[in-house]
């Protein structure tokens, strides 16, 4: 490993947490390796672990734009992280509403009805999200 994969997977943990890292790298394969590689050193290591933004705004960003192109997969997990990254539900409201004049009301509905479930099930668990 490099010394900005090893940050990255640093970050990763961080954010998204140590439990969902381990499972990645669990379930990884010859064949996904080199994808795993990528956003482990691109998304992780380049972007997420700059210093010139909070991890909050950052999160707030990530889950506008997965909002906004409606890749529910990733923003799930995003909405599952913010403990981890200081972002409030509140903040999430925020974001979803620049989602909803930026990229559409109904992209914004559904990731709203989205962030509703995953906080139900956190409120459910006794968890934070």
């Amino acid at each position: 490993m490099t010394e900005l994969s090893d940050t990255g997977l640093a970050t990763r943990r961080r954010v998204l947490g140590p439990d969902h890292v381990a499972r990645a790298q669990a379930a990884q394969t010859p064949f996904d390796a080199p994808f795993q590689a990528l956003i482990t050193d691109a998304a992780w290591g380049h972007v997420w672990s700059r210093g010139t933004i909070p991890l909050r705004e950052r999160s707030m960003m990530t889950i506008a734009l997965l909002a906004g192109l409606g890749n529910d997969g990733e923003l799930a997990l995003h909405l599952r992280s913010i403990p981890n990254t200081g972002t409030s539900r509140d903040d999430v409201m925020e974001a979803l509403l620049h989602v909803a004049i930026y990229a559409g009301v109904p992209r914004a509905n559904h990731a709203i009805a989205l962030a509703r479930r995953i906080f139900a099930e956190a409120d459910a668990e006794g968890g934070q999200a």
